[in-house]
C-alpha cells in the first residue's frame, strides 16, 4: 500500500504558514499551560513514572532567592544541572551559597520534553544545503556539532551514572526513510556538502530500496545514523535528582510544582536591580530569572508573540501496538515525510511480545494552520491522528493492523520558531533598541526549539548556566566552539 500523497511535501508550504500569522484571528500570548492535559504515556502510563509530579507544591514558597528558573523541562533542570557542575568545579568567592528555585506550572517536567520526547538523536546532515546557503558553512557546522555535543554529553552521564536501564536508554540507530526521488536527491546532496564541509559522519550508512524491503518491509531508500532513544521524563527526572544531591556548599536547590508563574516585575532600590516573580501561591524576590518555558514564553514576554517570536505549536502523538514481533521490528528509531513524523518502538519484556510504538507527527493534516498557534494540550486533532493510525500501516505493510486502535494518544504543545533555531542568551539582547530593554538585563532565556528540543536544550542550558556563572564571577563569557552565532539572542532582535 503506498503512503497516501496528501500527507508529503508539505514542508515548504508549512514554513510559509509559520512565517503569516492567522488574519481570522489577532495574535495574542501564549496562555498557561492547559489545567487538564491529555493523558501521555510517558507521564500517565505508570504509577512511577513521575516521582517529583508534585514536589514543593505544599511547601512554602521561599522570599527571596538569587536564580528562579521557570519551567522544569529538560531546559529548566537542565540550566540548574550545569550550573551546580560549573559552580563545584569553579573557586569562586561568594558571599552565600546560590539559592537557586525552580517553578513549574504543573506537573514536574510536564511540558512538550516529557509529552512528546523520546528521540536521543542528533541531526544527521538532513538540510545542510539549506542551512549552508542562508548562514554560511561554519554556521551551517555547528547547528550539527551542537545536536552531537547535546546527545554525547548525555549519554555520557547516562552511562557514567549508571542510569541506561532506570531510563530505558536504547541505542541502535536512526534510520530516515526517503519517500520520494526528491529527497532522495536532497539528502544526497545535504550529505555530499555536509562532508566537503568536514562535518563528523561518521555511522552513515546508505540503505537501497531492497535493502530496507528486505530487512525492515518498507519499499523506500532510507539511511541509518547513529542515534537513541529515551523516556523522556525519567531522564529529566535523574538529571535533577543528581543535580540536587550533588548542590555541595556554593548553591542550594529547590522545586516548587503547580506554580504558575503569572508575571515577572521589576524593581530598582538603592541602585540595586531585583525582580518580583509572580505565582498562585505568593512572589518570590530573585536578582536573575531563566525563562525555560519553550512554548510558552510569549505568555510572560509579550513581545516573543507572533511569527518573529515563539509560536505555540501543538504536536500529537499516539502509542500503538506493532502486529509482529521483534523479529520483525529490528531498529530503535525512525523518521520520515520530510520531517513531519518520527516513531520508534519501546523496549520489550520477551521475545513473544509485541512492542509498543511511539509515533508522532502528522500535523500536516491540520491545514491549513498546521496546529501552529495552538497553545491547548487539552484536546486532540481527529484529522491528525486518522493520518497517524494510517501511516504505519500503509509504510510497513503486514506489520501494523490498520483496524487496530492505539493504546494512548495525546498531544504536547512546542515551541517553534520562524529560523527555526531556539532563541538563546540574555533576554535584553534581543530588545537592543527599545528603551526597556534594562528591565530584562539579568533575565535570560532558552527556547524555540521547533519540535527538535531533545538533542538540542540541554546544551542551550549549559551555554545558560555559562553565562550566569560569568556574570557572577565578573568574567567575560567564552562562546563555546559548537554553539551556531545565529542561537544568540543578540543576533535575534525581536523588536
Amino acid at each position: 500500500m503506498p503512503v497516501n500523497p496528501q500527507i508529503l511535501g508539505k514542508f515548504e508550504h508549512a514554513q510559509r504558514v509559520l512565517e503569516t500569522p492567522p488574519s481570522e484571528h489577532p495574535l495574542h500570548p501564549a496562555k498557561l499551560p492547559s489545567r487538564n492535559p491529555t493523558p501521555s504515556f510517558w507521564i500517565d502510563s505508570s504509577p512511577d513514572a513521575n516521582p517529583l509530579a508534585g514536589e514543593g507544591s505544599q511547601d512554602p514558597l521561599p522570599s527571596e532567592a538569587d536564580i528562579c528558573i521557570i519551567g522544569a523541562g529538560i531546559t529548566g533542570v537542565g540550566v540548574a544541572y550545569h550550573l551546580i557542575e560549573l559552580l563545584n568545579n569553579a573557586s569562586l568567592s561568594l558571599e552565600h551559597p546560590l539559592k537557586v528555585v525552580i517553578l513549574e506550572a504543573r506537573d514536574f517536567c510536564s511540558g512538550a520534553t516529557g509529552r512528546n520526547g523520546g528521540h536521543l538523536t542528533p541531526a544527521a546532515f538532513l538540510g545542510f544545503a539549506q542551512r549552508q546557503a542562508l548562514f554560511g558553512m561554519v554556521e551551517a557546522t555547528k547547528s550539527y556539532e551542537l545536536e552531537q555535543h547535546t546527545t554525547s554529553l548525555l549519554v555520557k552521564i547516562i552511562e557514567e551514572n549508571g542510569w541506561t536501564s532506570d531510563i530505558d536508554l536504547v541505542e541502535g540507530g536512526h534510520i530516515n526513510l526517503l519517500f520520494t526521488e526528491k529527497e532522495e536527491k536532497e539528502a544526497n546532496k545535504d550529505y555530499e556538502m555536509a562532508r566537503q564541509a568536514q562535518l563528523n559522519l561518521d555511522g552513515i550508512e546508505w540503505l537501497p530500496k531492497e535493502i530496507v524491503e528486505e530487512e525492515y518491509g518498507a519499499t523506500y531508500a532510507a539511511f541509518r545514523a547513529p542515534g537513541h532513544n529515551v523516556w523522556p521524563l525519567k531522564l529529566v527526572t535523574k538529571l535533577y535528582q543528581h543535580a540536587r544531591a550533588h548542590v555541595g556548599q556554593y548553591a542550594s536547590l529547590s522545586l516548587h510544582t503547580r506554580t504558575p508563574v503569572t508575571a515577572v516585575t521589576h524593581e530598582t532600590a538603592n541602585n540595586c536591580s531585583t525582580y518580583t516573580v509572580v505565582t498562585n501561591r505568593g512572589s518570590i524576590s530573585c536578582s536573575r530569572v531563566v525563562h525555560a518555558t519553550n512554548a510558552y514564553a510569549s505568555h510572560l514576554l509579550p513581545f516573543l508573540t507572533g511569527p518573529n517570536g515563539i509560536i505555540p505549536t501543538r504536536g500529537q502523538v499516539m502509542a500503538t501496538r506493532a502486529s509482529v514481533g521483534t523479529d520483525q521490528i529490528k531498529t530503535s528509531g525512525w523518521g520520515g515525510n520530510e520531517g513531519f513524523a518520527y516513531w520508534f518502538p519501546r523496549p520489550v519484556k520477551n521475545d513473544t511480545e509485541k512492542p509498543l510504538i511511539i509515533i508522532g507527527g502528522g500535523r500536516e493534516a491540520a491545514e491549513p494552520r498546521y496546529e501552529l498557534y495552538v497553545d491547548d494540550d487539552s484536546e486532540i486533532h481527529p484529522l491528525v491522528g486518522e493520518v497517524l493510525r494510517e501511516f504505519l500501516p500503509s509504510v510497513f505493510e503486514g506489520k501494523y493492523d490498520p483496524e487496530s486502535e492505539p493504546e494512548m494518544e495525546w498531544t504536547g504543545i512546542m515551541g517553534y520558531t520562524k529560523m527555526g533555531d531556539p532563541f538563546v542568551g540574555p533576554i535584553a539582547g534581543l530588545l537592543a533598541t527599545n528603551p526597556e530593554r534594562d528591565l530584562y538585563k539579568k533575565q535570560y532565556i532558552a527556547a524555540g526549539y521547533t519540535g527538535h528540543g531533545m538533542p538540542r536544550a540541554f546544551g542551550c542550558a549549559e551555554v545558560i548556566a555559562q553565562m550566569i556563572l560569568a556574570e557572577i564571577s565578573d568574567k567575560e563569557w567564552k562562546e563555546p566552539d559548537w554553539l551556531p552565532q545565529r542561537y544568540l539572542t543578540w543576533n535575534r532582535r525581536v523588536e
